[in-house]
């Protein structure tokens, strides 16, 4: 009987004729808003957030990890993934060698290092062995229905969600995908592909012979990168190595530093929400010129271990390919 009443429900929301975006949850008829303003149909949009497979499961895990206490523990670990990353510096070089023809273009048009790219598609997926196996409308939607917005990084959390959710539901409906189709294998963080593009980045990806980006395709994904990095970071210019410090001294004392200072940024000494930090390159002017890209990198990622452990990497796989 349960079930027959199931099918019933389901059957009639199915059949419903939607033409406005009154949802009992507050959330989703912002994001419904959101997405019909930009030429989402309100039936699309009801369907998306009505669906019992897209907005009544929850990913355990992606909620588990999203507390405080594991995005330090993240960050710890990534001081270690850099120094791990450098024994497969062999790697990324053949990498740069068998997508050469991509890599020239790609620098071509958006004057973003190869060897920048190259690090961060080390960092985020292994060059592409590691294989998402989450579903980022289920992430987003686990953060905006249990996230109680009581902190600043709480509500930056919903917000995210919100923003992410709606981007979902724009892409699969400019793409014809059906609600029940439109499944994007996803981080625990709900990040996609390659290079690890949250869905409201999709805006700067790019496709390499294609219409449509894919980032599943390395070729999509180094474009994308670029994109992004030229786009959002205003990187147009490549790194000239000779001007770089000795990369690896600098990383080993940066460690050091973080490891000392509370609240510790290599380029920052205040945030935008006016938080005062510790910062690493205050009054060296001699790490000025490595401080610019480092910058540029932090718009990927605003872990100053991560665009450090990108910068090494990247220097590293240059001198190798440049002897």
């Amino acid at each position: 009987m349960k079930l027959l009443l199931l099918l019933l429900s389901i059957t009639a929301l199915l059949s419903a004729k939607h033409n406005n975006c009154t949802f009992k949850n507050k959330h989703y008829e912002d994001i419904c808003k959101k997405v019909v303003k930009h030429g989402v149909s309100y039936e699309y949009a009801n369907k998306f957030l009505l669906s019992y497979f897209r907005t009544q499961k929850f990913d355990e895990i992606s909620w588990k990890y999203l507390k405080p206490k594991y995005v330090k523990y993240h960050k710890q670990r990534e001081k270690k993934a850099n120094n791990v990353l450098l024994g497969r510096i062999g790697i990324m070089v053949k990498h740069l060698q068998k997508y050469k023809e991509v890599y020239d273009y790609a620098e071509q048009k958006y004057g973003v290092n190869r060897e920048i790219i190259a690090a961060i598609l080390l960092k985020e997926t292994n060059l592409g062995k590691i294989k998402p196996s989450h579903d980022a409308f289920i992430v987003f939607n686990t953060i905006v229905r249990r996230i109680e917005p009581k902190t600043q990084r709480d509500k930056w959390l919903l917000r995210m969600g919100k923003t992410n959710m709606a981007a979902i539901i724009e892409h699969c409906y400019k793409g014809e995908i059906a609600v029940e189709e439109c499944k994007l294998p996803s981080s625990y963080a709900g990040a996609i592909g390659i290079p690890q593009f949250m869905p409201n980045s999709f805006v700067y990806t790019d496709s390499y012979k294609g219409k449509v980006a894919d980032l599943t395709k390395m070729e999509d994904a180094i474009l994308s990168a670029s994109k992004f990095l030229h786009k959002k970071a205003n990187y147009d210019t490549l790194i000239e190595w000779t001007k770089m410090p000795d990369i690896a001294k600098i990383e080993n004392e940066w460690y050091e530093f973080e490891h000392t200072h509370d609240n510790a940024s290599f380029v920052y000494e205040t945030g935008k929400h006016g938080k005062v930090y510790q910062c690493f390159t205050k009054n060296k002017p001699e790490l000025d010129y490595m401080k610019v890209y480092v910058k540029k990198i932090l718009r990927y990622n605003n872990s100053s271990n991560y665009a450090l452990g990108v910068i090494r990497l990247a220097y590293e796989a240059h001198q190798v390919l440049h002897k």
